[in-house]
């Protein structure tokens, strides 16, 4: 099977074209947001879900680099963090927007941490995970209805 040779100009116009945003899909909810005249910051709050922690039994881990295992025992496991797409200046809704990324098999475990968090720390904010436009237009609507009803 031959892999196609990516075009770097296309690569590079299609990063000029997106700014600071990873995505199309997070472009896109940015230029909505403004459009709606709606504050956001983008992705500036960063969530520690699980502080980090000694693990101070035996514990022997497998690496890509050797056959064999590394003892791994009593070192510090590194804090999951969360950082989400777009939160209100006041934190009333979060959106995070998620396209198709097969290699991010660890999101759905890390989402549900942070919804966890949320409850755990009565946040009361709005929540949205949006895949696509009609669902970005989705959350800005009942974002509009809540900035309506107070």
């Amino acid at each position: 099977m031959m892999r196609k040779k990516r075009n770097k100009r296309t690569s590079k116009s299609k990063k000029k074209q997106l700014g600071k945003y990873k995505s199309s899909i997070e472009k896109y909810c940015a230029d909505q947001l403004r459009q709606n005249h709606i504050p956001f910051s983008y992705e500036e709050q960063q969530f520690t879900l699980v502080e980090s922690f000694r693990f101070e039994h035996k514990y022997f881990k497998m690496t890509s680099k050797r056959k064999d295992m590394s003892d791994r025992s009593n070192t510090i496991q590194q804090p999951i963090r969360y950082t989400p797409d777009f939160v209100c200046k006041d934190y009333n809704w979060i959106i995070e927007t998620k396209g198709y990324l097969p290699s991010h098999h660890d999101f759905p475990m890390r989402w549900k941490l942070f919804l966890k968090y949320i409850m755990d720390n009565e946040m009361n904010c709005e929540v949205y995970l949006a895949k696509n436009k009609l669902q970005v237009d989705q959350a800005i609507q009942e974002i509009k209805k809540s900035i309506d009803n107070d």
